[in-house]
């Protein structure tokens, strides 16, 4: 065989490759709407389609910046907590700020909301970077701590926002449509473009992905990883933040169990949407797929009598697992 045909065979492989991976996580979005019609003839239906995305607005506007976080090689499992955390001081903020007028109370508190998530996300950035201590480590121990003083702020108990006319300004930031689509579903999109954006198209969406892939290389190269992790990580705690202005009207309260094992359905989001959880592959798109298939395969068991509804964060650990052995396979191939 000659040294073109090597090259075209091996770049055909690749190609290939690349293809499945891209198209793997949208080929099983699509076989699980099949299994749903047949578990339940109600499944596919536009309302219970919109249902389903709106549902899976909260994990997805997070997973968006756990992609980055993943693909620059480092991993976040303080998000759920997170969520209880600054969902917590965004509704005591509105309980107890003297401003008079509920719109500048509400907008008030959701610039808040953001600066608290940012600052979330920069903490763990710098703790991991700085600190130099293993994400894993760094992001369970501030799991721990969101978690911690979420249960101190509310006392064991919830915290609800007690102003009537600030909470019935808000449902529809959760509750309301815009030319049929859901809120949560245009925030979705909106997110994914942005992400897709810095990711594919800016020099910095380069060099998360060159950190995630060799991090020894992209310092020789000249690139700062400290930087990108951090920036990484501060883009993690915007998506929290933004997760939560949507979480807060749909419920009024929040409590320390706001956001419990979130932090497993947004890595598993992540994964199954083809990221690869050792750096250096990124796909948003991918991620929003994922999303909607860990939401869709809980509909259906509430759909239907096959499985119990209580598994379903056991389902979604299998699911991890499952995605992450087919990545190892691939990458073997």
């Amino acid at each position: 065989m000659s040294e073109e045909t090597q090259k075209g065979t091996s770049g055909s492989g690749v190609l290939k490759l690349i293809d499945i991976r891209m198209l793997a996580p949208f080929i099983a979005l699509a076989l699980l709407l099949v299994v749903g019609t047949f578990a339940n003839p109600n499944f596919l239906t536009v309302t219970n389609l919109m249902n389903v995305a709106t549902r899976s607005a909260f994990i997805a506007i997070i997973a968006v910046g756990a992609t980055f976080v993943i693909s620059s090689g480092g991993l976040d499992l303080s998000v759920g907590s997170m969520v209880a955390f600054v969902a917590s001081l965004m509704i005591m903020f509105i309980n107890t700020a003297i401003i008079g007028d509920p719109l500048m109370l509400l907008i008030t508190a959701m610039v808040l909301a953001v600066l608290i998530g940012a600052a979330c996300g920069l903490a763990n950035g710098l703790i991991t970077t700085v600190g130099r201590i293993e994400p894993f480590i760094a992001t369970l121990g501030t799991m721990g701590i969101y978690r911690g003083l979420t249960t101190w702020l509310s006392q064991g108990g919830a915290i609800t926002v007690q102003d009537f006319d600030v909470q019935g300004l808000y449902r529809p930031v959760y509750f309301g449509t815009v030319f049929g689509l859901p809120v949560p579903v245009i925030a979705i999109i909106v997110t994914a473009l942005i992400g897709a954006f810095v990711l594919y198209r800016t020099r910095y969406g380069r060099h998360v992905i060159a950190v995630g892939s060799n991090e020894e290389v992209a310092r020789y190269s000249g690139i700062s990883v400290k930087k990108v992790r951090i920036v990484a990580y501060l883009i993690q705690g915007v998506c929290v933040a933004v997760a939560v202005l949507f979480y807060v009207p749909r419920l009024g309260s929040t409590s320390a169990t706001t956001g419990m094992l979130w932090e497993l359905q947004a890595i598993t989001a992540v994964v199954v949407g083809g990221t690869a959880l050792r750096g250096g592959v990124g796909r948003i798109w991918g991620t929003i797929c994922g999303a909607f298939i860990l939401e869709i395969v809980g509909n259906i068991m509430l759909l239907s009598n096959f499985i119990s509804e209580y598994l379903i964060a056991a389902i979604q650990g299998a699911i991890i697992i499952i995605a992450m052995l087919v990545q190892r396979s691939l990458v073997r191939k």
